[in-house]
């Protein structure tokens, strides 16, 4: 059952009490954007067939507010003993009536099984995820559902191929998109002067800066995005500034100090990384840390047309080549990273300043280990 989180305003609030006010106002948000997209699936009368344009305002369901409606519904869910065939039925027919689709008669194998939303279901029970005959796509999401050793449904996540790519850890998947990243004299430099014609055909004049109550992880507006212009500016004063190194090992965490440096200098009051495609979504920006000349961009060439999985702005799709890219350059020294070089450009002017070399395909027989805390 769907639940809407209350809260009384009181005049004096901790801080504390701002970031949890804040997290609920955030969960509503996307709740009630949620149940009005599956109100208008239920009135629609199309099947999970029927493909729906990737960030329809009114019909397709974002990766957020899907997973949200999953783990609501879901989570509770006994499957008992039922044969693997069965149980997969059981869960795909409850998918069906939580987005406010008609269950089918039958299910048909098409590719994605939800073709009309774009996802593929995996119910796991052990922490290997299993792909069989077929490539992982960068476009699809994967809905990863967590049953117990009692054989409850616990959690859902919902994933993109590149982050599925990113989990794995034992070669079996390699980079499929790489660039080389060569450096000049200047130490910050803006490779595109102008955002995509496609992005500034939605953009405003002068697009108010980020405020308190705005995450870096929530959809980009026409009123809200900065240009590229503006992004440089803020964001070249990163040069010369230096964190912790946490250690060879702690790559992602490295990036998330730098991710939280990003958010700061944009205006934003708080940091936030929900793991998804593109890192600073509010302005769509994504940021990478270098600490060597290949740029491992996984299963996404940053010149594509895919569209992106975002509400469409002002009746216009975001595709992944509109997306700006922020690229860092660091160098590590006596325990600290120092940010030397800044890049900025957007994903169609990419691979006109960064060369590509391209990785390793696929392979189509895939197993992926989880991580133990992947559902936590």
């Amino acid at each position: 059952m769907f639940r809407l989180l209350t809260y009384f305003p009181n005049k004096k609030k901790s801080r504390k009490e701002k970031t949890i006010m804040r997290i609920e106002n955030q969960y509503n948000a996307i709740l009630e954007n949620a149940q009005r997209l599956t109100k208008n699936i239920s009135k629609s009368g199309l099947s999970i067939y029927n493909e729906i344009p990737i960030g329809d305002p009114d019909l397709w369901i974002p990766s957020k507010e899907l997973e949200l409606l999953l783990n609501e519904e879901l989570c509770g869910l006994e499957l008992g003993s039922l044969p693997i065939r069965t149980r997969s039925k059981v869960v795909k027919t409850k998918i069906c009536e939580v987005l406010g689709y008609p269950v089918p008669p039958s299910f048909k194998k098409t590719k994605p099984r939800f073709l009309g939303q774009n996802f593929d279901t995996y119910t796991q029970k052990s922490n290997n995820l299993q792909i069989w005959n077929e490539e992982i796509s960068s476009s699809r999401r994967y809905v990863l559902i967590r049953v117990s050793t009692e054989n409850i449904i616990t959690k859902v996540k919902v994933v993109s191929g590149d982050m599925l790519a990113s989990l794995d850890n034992t070669g079996t998947l390699t980079q499929k998109y790489q660039a080389r990243l060569i450096l000049r004299n200047e130490m910050a430099e803006l490779v595109s002067e102008n955002n995509t014609q496609n992005l500034d055909s939605v953009m405003v004049a002068e697009a108010k800066t980020p405020y308190y109550t705005t995450n870096p992880t929530d959809y980009p507006t026409a009123e809200t995005l900065l240009s590229i212009e503006t992004i440089f500016e803020k964001l070249k004063a990163i040069v010369g500034k230096s964190f912790p190194d946490l250690g060879s090992d702690q790559e992602r965490n490295r990036g998330a100090e730098l991710h939280r440096l990003v958010c700061q200098h944009l205006g934003y009051s708080n940091y936030k990384d929900d793991g998804r495609f593109p890192d600073v979504k509010h302005q769509l920006l994504e940021v990478k840390l270098q600490t060597s000349p290949t740029i491992d961009l996984g299963l996404f060439s940053p010149d594509s047309k895919d569209v992106l999985d975002i509400p469409a702005i002002n009746g216009r799709q975001i595709r992944h080549c509109d997306v700006r890219y922020a690229i860092f350059f660091a160098e590590i020294i006596e325990g600290m990273v120092r940010i030397t070089h800044f890049f900025l450009t957007t994903g169609e002017d990419f691979f006109k300043r960064f060369p590509q070399f391209q990785g390793k395909v696929l392979n189509s027989k895939l197993q992926i280990p989880l991580k133990k805390d992947f559902f936590d």
